[in-house]
């Protein structure tokens, strides 16, 4: 009967009722990693790599929509459309654990940047900030799991907000040269490490377990029940992934902006506690607390979406339907023994990036070839332009993120 009302009550609400999926996807990118990267990008090369960010952005717009419009058109989750489609039982199976480890190695560097956080602004300690990031992050889920999607949607978009605020802050107060940021567009590179970086850039941008969580965030959203057209949720879907990547695109624009302006040459802002100290040497204390902040809500908004996304891989593709709390404890335990054991938190969150690289093509290769497929979408399936700009995107990210593999071994 409950969702019965709410189903009504979609039906007869106002467009703006129909956004919002995009907006919880898309704190993917505002993550710990994409913190870092940005951070380290902007101290060591300044303004360089503005456009490598732009680039990302556009990139991970095509992406996301598609992933949406997949859970749109089909009422079903990218994990679960995989299930039903690879027969072979061991394929699943190992199929299933590849995206669960994606899963984990997400969680792994948003639970340690929440952890960081809470080291940074409290003196706590790593382990037991990873715990209160896990166990926040747990009751956000339970939010999402008792009270629905709008509820958790609009838990998660004030977090956003909080992490807005908190990466801008410093920017207001130390606003950019205009021609500085516009020569930021030019494309090319200088050197070996600037190359690193720009790939470390894209591979923190598009992240596979967005692509999981993007489309069954829109099936949750809008099941089978609603009787909006889809034609109408398509075009507001293309809104939401709008209005979701420049809020994303811009702060962590912010991000790098600050570091090119007031961290030029700085040493120590390849970490997130060097960068929140050389923060605070540049511009006082409200800015670094500011950006300690922003970290914190980074890291528990995007652990709750990341472990939404590993429940659904876990439904979707093992067949497995276990208690929240279980489920939680599968992601979460891992973080909590790489901070018990002493491993360097930032370490940890390159090698986190790393494992994410081998994860993307897993992801990204079967969303387009699901989405150019007129027997999965009907009528929302791709033009053939969309489908060779998908596959052109697609194999630009795939060969970055390779390269990614390719020069953090080599660095090692």
């Amino acid at each position: 009967m409950a969702s019965t009302t709410v189903t009504q009550r979609a039906t007869r609400a106002k467009p703006a009722w129909l956004l919002g999926p995009a907006l919880v996807a898309g704190v993917a990118y505002l993550d710990p990693g994409n913190v870092a990267v940005n951070m380290s990008a902007g101290a060591q090369f300044g303004y360089l790599l503005v456009w490598v960010l732009v680039a990302a952005n556009v990139a991970a717009w095509l992406v996301q929509y598609l992933s949406a419009k997949l859970g749109l058109a089909t009422h079903a989750s990218l994990a679960e459309l995989l299930g039903r489609r690879i027969s072979n039982r061991a394929g699943r199976v190992l199929y299933g654990l590849q995206a669960q480890f994606v899963a984990i190695a997400t969680d792994l560097a948003e639970v340690i940047g929440g952890a960081v956080a809470l080291w940074i602004m409290f003196d706590i300690p790593l382990v037991v900030g990873a715990i209160i990031t896990g166990v926040v992050s747990t009751v956000l889920l339970l939010i999402q799991s008792r009270r629905g999607a709008k509820t958790f949607e609009f838990v998660i978009i004030g977090l956003v907000l909080v992490i807005a605020v908190g990466f801008c802050w410093s920017l207001w107060l130390a606003p950019p040269a205009a021609g500085d940021v516009l020569g930021g567009m030019v494309p090319r590179f200088e050197g070996a490490d600037s190359v690193l970086l720009a790939a470390s850039i894209l591979g923190a941008t598009v992240m596979p377990h967005a692509i999981y969580a993007h489309s069954s965030l829109a099936r949750d959203r809008f099941g089978a029940g609603m009787k909006k057209p889809l034609r109408t949720l398509i075009r507001a879907t293309r809104v939401d992934v709008t209005i979701a990547l420049t809020i994303a695109g811009t702060v962590n624009l912010a991000m790098l902006l600050v570091a090119a302006t007031v961290l030029p040459g700085v040493e120590g802002t390849d970490t997130l506690d060097g960068a929140h100290a050389a923060l605070e040497h540049a511009l006082g204390t409200t800015a670094a607390w500011m950006f300690a902040i922003g970290l914190l809500a980074s890291g528990i908004a995007s652990t709750a979406v990341g472990a939404y996304a590993g429940s659904d891989i876990m439904g979707g593709l093992l067949n497995r339907g276990m208690r929240l709390l279980t489920r939680r404890l599968i992601t979460i335990i891992p973080a909590i023994i790489v901070l018990a054991i002493g491993v360097d938190p930032t370490q940890a969150l390159v090698w986190s990036q790393v494992i994410l690289s081998f994860g993307i093509p897993f992801a990204l290769v079967p969303l387009v070839w699901l989405t150019a497929r007129k027997s999965v979408m009907g009528a929302a399936v791709n033009a053939w332009w969309t489908t060779a700009l998908a596959w052109l995107i697609t194999a630009a990210i795939i060969v970055l993120n390779i390269g990614l593999i390719v020069l953090q071994f080599g660095m090692q």
